[in-house]
């Protein structure tokens, strides 16, 4: 089976083709909540042509946190790719209890992040997902979805600085050597990035206390390779997880 999978987030669409378990391609561009079928079935069938992936799949899949999107990549999976797409959301078959209340209001793309990684790693396990915002996410040891925290993202962060001081200026998401910045560029990298290494510390350390067991924390999300090396306790790095969860629901839900 060839898949397309289609993540829809608030700054980014992330794009996976797999041949049966495996990941063919991958690739993303910038998210337009404004954007319409014949946009997005173009800009898909860009990169798909960059990519060497030929437009012809048995399924999409799709999880999308961008409601007006929802039925613009429905239509464009219609038009482009001639299948009715799999969108995750309340109904979807996903193996898993989710003890959230209530369950329908767990974005699509927490819960895939949670099936790829129990998937791939197992269970009990703690997801942290550096993109827009923050997000931690655990499962316990029978591979259930229990809930989580949702913190500002990085680039929130930032936004905010230059939004709301009038003299700091717009700053590169890069780790400085130290944490004593000597100039205001270098003092506002060590508050955003040690900051946010060190509020993902103090939350992982607080939920798997609450877990009361080991647990494997997962670092995902467009951010996760510049963030997750900074932080303590993280096991595995794996930004492209919820493609993975994504291809796991396909196979659960065939269309």
């Amino acid at each position: 089976m060839v898949l397309l999978a289609l993540d829809a987030g608030n700054s980014n669409l992330t794009v996976g083709v797999f041949e049966e378990n495996r990941l063919l391609a991958h690739g993303r561009f910038a998210t337009h909540r404004d954007a319409t079928p014949d946009e997005l079935g173009g800009q898909l069938l860009q990169l798909l042509a960059h990519r060497g992936i030929a437009p012809e799949f048995r399924q999409v899949a799709i999880s999308c946190v961008v409601p007006p999107l929802n039925q613009p990549l429905r239509e464009a999976s219609r038009e482009y790719f001639h299948r009715e797409p799999l969108l995750i959301g309340p109904g979807t078959v996903t193996g898993m209890r989710v003890k959230y209340d209530p369950p329908r209001d767990v974005g699509a793309d927490r819960i895939a992040t949670a099936v790829g990684v129990r998937h791939r790693y197992g269970a009990p396990a703690i997801m942290v997902s550096f993109g827009t915002a923050t997000v931690f996410d655990a499962i316990d040891q029978g591979g259930d979805y229990l809930g989580g925290a949702i913190a500002p993202g990085l680039q929130m962060s930032v936004d905010a600085l230059f939004a709301r001081a009038a003299r700091l200026p717009r700053v590169d998401l890069v780790a400085p050597e130290r944490v004593l910045g000597t100039n205001t560029v270098s003092s506002m990298q060590a508050g955003i990035m040690f900051g946010a290494a060190a509020q993902a510390e103090g939350l992982l350390r607080r939920i798997r206390a609450e877990l009361g067991m080991p647990a494997q924390v997962v670092a995902t999300g467009g951010l996760a390779e510049l963030v997750a090396p900074m932080v303590d306790g993280v096991d595995v790095i794996d930004p492209l997880v919820l493609l993975e969860g994504l291809r796991v629901l396909a196979e659960l839900n065939p269309q």
